[in-house]
């Protein structure tokens, strides 16, 4: 199963900050490491997880990187793409376009993130929470 890792669930499974899903982000992350599953990452969602982390230590940020890097695969988008992107009211949240418009691009079959609502109605990729993921996983 090919997935997009919605940055929510990236900066939960890097901060261990308190949240609901944390457990099942780490394990999200872990069945990438596995392959038991495809991760795919928004390159977008690179550099929001360099900005959120900028407190730690700078080879510990570039560690944070290198590990995404290694364990899921980088989707971008054409320029016209973004501009679409730009284009699509339907979402509130410019940064919930991307994600989708880079999960359909990465042909992934869903998008894992812990904003469902966001992505309700408009999302061309069908977006589950983090323990939906795994429950359709097992």
């Amino acid at each position: 199963m090919k997935v997009l890792i919605d940055t929510n669930v990236l900066l939960t499974y890097l901060s261990g900050r308190e949240d609901r899903y944390a457990p099942e982000c780490a394990r999200i992350v872990r069945l990438c490491a596995e392959e038991k599953i495809e991760g795919v990452i928004a390159l977008h969602s690179l550099s929001t997880v360099w900005y959120v982390t900028r407190k730690a230590p700078d080879d510990v940020r570039r560690g944070f990187i290198r590990e995404l890097c290694t364990l899921m695969t980088v989707s971008g988008a054409s320029t016209e793409a973004i501009l679409s992107a730009v284009d699509d009211t339907d979402f509130a949240d410019f940064e919930d376009a991307l994600q989708d418009l880079c999960a359909e691009q990465a042909e992934c079959e869903l998008i894992v993130t812990a904003n469902i609502r966001d992505y309700a109605g408009h999302s061309r990729v069908e977006a589950v929470t983090p323990d939906e993921l795994l429950k359709r996983i097992q």
